[in-house]
């Protein structure tokens, strides 16, 4: 019973943003590991949040950005790392990749991580990198672009297309990859790189709004049509299966605290409950069904909480 009634969000605000990030990142740390096992060939998606009502009301500064690691199979986060002030997701991955075990996995980032420093560190700590190449890297765009073309001009496949159908949307996927062969050598900076490839996809909504895109990837593992469609879709989970649960059922983008480092601790906490929500499994339900759940359930709170502490393999 609390005397004065139950605090309201300032009370809660001071306190959370009290809290040392430092350290609480590294408790968010011991945890992960206590409960992830990595396993060769999982897939490791690096992605960025900006978190919308994080910016400091009185100076006016910028909103804080967030760059997390999520392993895409079973949809759990493995680390995350707030970008430094004046700064981007090009600087933050590097000391996020340090803070991760890739050995034997396969790292997924997009265009903006396309960054040979970030490829020689992933290769440096015995992983595989999965890049998307863009315009920002325009010698090699135009070379993994010409390379593809050909495969691009061929009739359809039915064996590489996957066609969709839901929603009154109607999506085509296809693939095609390549051995880098001669491009290995033209381009060295990019470490060990063996394979090249194109998603192409073609979408029409309501049979009016047709949009085609194309989007081209390097990799230093070698990867066969199925395994580069795989993938390619596993990467966006991070942006279908966290970032916009995290926004839609959690609310992150309107949360107003932004006192302190509040926000970043309370991000790691959302992390961590989105983790343990979907590791248990006794009831199929969605996130959002979870939590109400647990709100009104002291036994399915604690079966939630006690399933945060047991081992969860990547893979």
């Amino acid at each position: 019973m609390f005397k004065n009634g139950i605090p309201v969000h300032d009370p809660i605000a001071r306190i959370i943003s009290r809290i040392k990030p430092t350290q609480f990142q590294t408790a968010f740390i011991r945890w992960s590991n206590a409960i992830n096992e990595r396993t060769d060939g999982a897939l490791v998606a690096i992605d960025g949040k900006t978190l919308r009502s994080s910016y400091d009301r009185e100076d006016r500064t910028s909103t804080i950005h967030m760059v997390s690691a999520y392993a895409a199979a079973n949809k759990m986060v493995l680390r995350q790392i707030k970008t430094a002030a004046k700064s981007n997701e090009i600087t933050a991955i590097p000391e996020l990749l340090t803070l991760l075990d890739i050995k034997g996995c396969l790292v997924s980032i997009d265009a903006m991580g396309c960054q040979t420093h970030i490829a020689n560190t992933i290769v440096e700590q015995q992983g595989d990198y999965l890049l998307a190449v863009k315009g920002n890297q325009p010698t090699l765009f135009d070379a993994v672009r010409k390379a593809l073309t050909p495969q691009l001009t061929d009739p359809l496949n039915q064996e590489v297309v996957a066609i969709e159908q839901q929603h009154g949307r109607i999506e085509v996927r296809e693939y095609h990859v390549l051995d880098a062969g001669a491009l290995a050598s033209q381009f060295p900076d990019w470490p060990g790189l063996q394979t090249i490839g194109v998603a192409v996809s073609y979408r029409a909504e309501n049979k009016k709004k047709t949009s085609l895109e194309m989007r081209y990837f390097i990799s230093s593992k070698k990867l066969g049509r199925d395994a580069f469609a795989q993938a390619v879709r596993g990467h966006w989970a991070i942006e279908n299966s966290l970032h916009w649960v995290l926004d839609v059922t959690m609310g992150e983008d309107a949360c107003p605290i932004y006192r302190g480092d509040a926000v970043e601790i309370l991000t790691c906490i959302r992390h961590m409950a989105l983790n343990m929500l979907r590791a248990e499994s006794s009831r199929k339900a969605s996130i959002r069904r979870k939590q109400k759940i647990a709100c009104m359930s002291s036994e399915y709170l604690e079966a939630v909480l006690t399933a945060g502490i047991q081992k969860l393999a990547v893979s």
